[in-house]
């Protein structure tokens, strides 16, 4: 029991032909083909991440269903504003997420 731990360096580098855990699961994503389904997930987690927490305060439900993103939005401004700005903000969610999700936005 007292025995006092020792770092090996030896035992710390990974094996040849082992993956890590990030690859191993991006790999299981494409296999089963839900990587969409995931990112569309990701999308929904961290919406107030991506757009700041003014517009994730006024946005009600917010869903993705074919490649489309569907967002509740209570205030009638930031709707207009939304609206005005809709291809910029396809753009940078795409870009947040490093690929591409979505193709339309439609404000409910």
């Amino acid at each position: 029991m007292n025995e006092v731990y020792r770092y090996n360096r030896d035992n710390a580098r990974r094996a040849p032909g082992t993956t890590t855990v990030k690859d191993a699961i991006s790999q299981l994503l494409k296999h089963y083909q839900l990587q969409s389904r995931f990112n569309e997930t990701y999308l929904e987690a961290f919406w107030a991440k991506m757009m700041g927490q003014t517009i994730a305060s006024r946005t009600g439900r917010l869903y993705v269903k074919e490649r489309v993103l569907y967002i509740e939005i209570v205030s009638a401004p930031l709707r207009n504003e939304l609206v005005t700005a809709k291809s910029k903000m396809i753009t940078r969610i795409n870009e947040d997420m490093g690929t591409s999700v979505i193709d339309d936005v439609v404000f409910v």
